[in-house]
């Protein structure tokens, strides 16, 4: 049997994807942009950001056509795979949910350079709770298998590539923005983020000592690897296996993990909006202690998360009650994510 080498991934291999973002989706954009100017921008946004709304029929001919054309899986993809990562997801999708919330989403934002975007747009400064809730809308929205048969899943993704295609055409014009960050949601950036939706969150559950087997980890990393490649991330920065995405997770966190003011300033947004969702008060200090934990000293000290004294053993116990899932409805109700995708 051949044995396929590991990739590695350098920075004479990615710094050139800090400039690089996606062609097909900026495409659509510009030609919107052209054709309608910021109003038909606005009203492409608007479209883009609801998530409830797949149908395409009332696009320009162009858009459709977008749709149709990378509405399709990458050659790589395997469906097996994939419904094994997703039976993953549904498996720990507590304990994921709350990694997202405490290790992922901080975790990017340790990223310097790629977490100006985010700081710059404003959308999580200003409606943290709204833009959190529609990260649990997509990922458990494309955790249905089902809507991998019907071609759904196909345009929730692609909703979001062209949502980033977007932000990119107005931020890379920004007259504040520095072209030393790089471009605006770049494939080095995008490479990382897809990470923390994978690679990241198979190294929370071991942190909250889940171990569970490598293949349905690696199936887990295929998923999103197909997630990613939908997204618009060239396959080159993809990872095959376990060991791909720990070399890609190294090299980007030495090139690109330093303490900022956008990524103190999102952390500290999450933050607030974690603990007005652990009620009640006593568990307020939960939440921070479970990101330093994932997070590790280093990269929280970067955040500047607080330090809460509590116990290593008490951390793991709460691990079990999610937080992250209730940022997904309003205190005292139901969850319309979990009632609308839950199994």
């Amino acid at each position: 049997m051949q044995i396929t080498p590991t990739r590695t991934f350098d920075n004479a291999l990615l710094t050139p994807y800090r400039q690089k973002g996606d062609a097909a989706a900026d495409a659509v954009v510009e030609q919107l942009g052209a054709e309608g100017g910021r109003a038909a921008l606005g009203e492409f946004m608007r479209f883009l950001g609801t998530a409830e709304h797949l149908s395409v029929d009332a696009q320009p001919a162009f858009v459709q056509a977008f749709f149709e054309i990378h509405n399709r899986l990458p050659s790589f993809a395997d469906r097996e795979r994939m419904a094994k990562g997703m039976d993953f997801f549904w498996r720990y999708n507590d304990r994921i949910a709350l990694i997202l919330g405490c290790y992922s989403l901080p975790y990017c934002y340790a990223a310097a350079d790629g977490a100006q975007v985010l700081w710059f747009s404003q959308r999580i400064k200003n409606d943290t709770f709204k833009r959190l809730e529609e990260t649990g809308e997509f990922v458990y929205g494309i955790m249905q298998e089902r809507d991998w048969r019907n071609g759904r899943n196909g345009i929730r993704i692609l909703k979001i590539r062209l949502m980033h295609a977007v932000i990119r055409y107005f931020t890379k014009h920004a007259e504040a923005w520095n072209s030393g960050w790089g471009l605006p949601i770049n494939q080095e950036d995008m490479a990382g983020t897809n990470l923390a939706f994978s690679y990241i969150v198979i190294r929370g559950l071991r942190k909250l000592s889940v171990y569970t087997e490598d293949s349905r980890e690696a199936d887990f990393l295929h998923f999103w690897s197909v997630v990613g490649a939908l997204l618009g991330v060239e396959e080159r920065l993809l990872p095959l296996n376990l060991r791909e995405a720990y070399h890609l997770d190294r090299t980007i966190f030495q090139r690109q993990f330093k303490t900022s003011e956008a990524g103190i300033g999102l952390t500290k947004a999450l933050i607030k909006v974690l603990q007005q969702q652990a009620a009640p008060p006593a568990l307020r200090d939960f939440p921070l202690a479970q990101m330093r934990f994932l997070l590790g000293n280093d990269v929280a000290e970067l955040l500047n998360v607080p330090q809460v004294p509590l116990e290593e053993g008490i951390i793991k116990f709460a691990s079990q009650v999610p937080f992250f899932q209730k940022l997904f409805r309003p205190p005292g109700a139901s969850s319309p994510v979990l009632e609308k995708y839950g199994r």
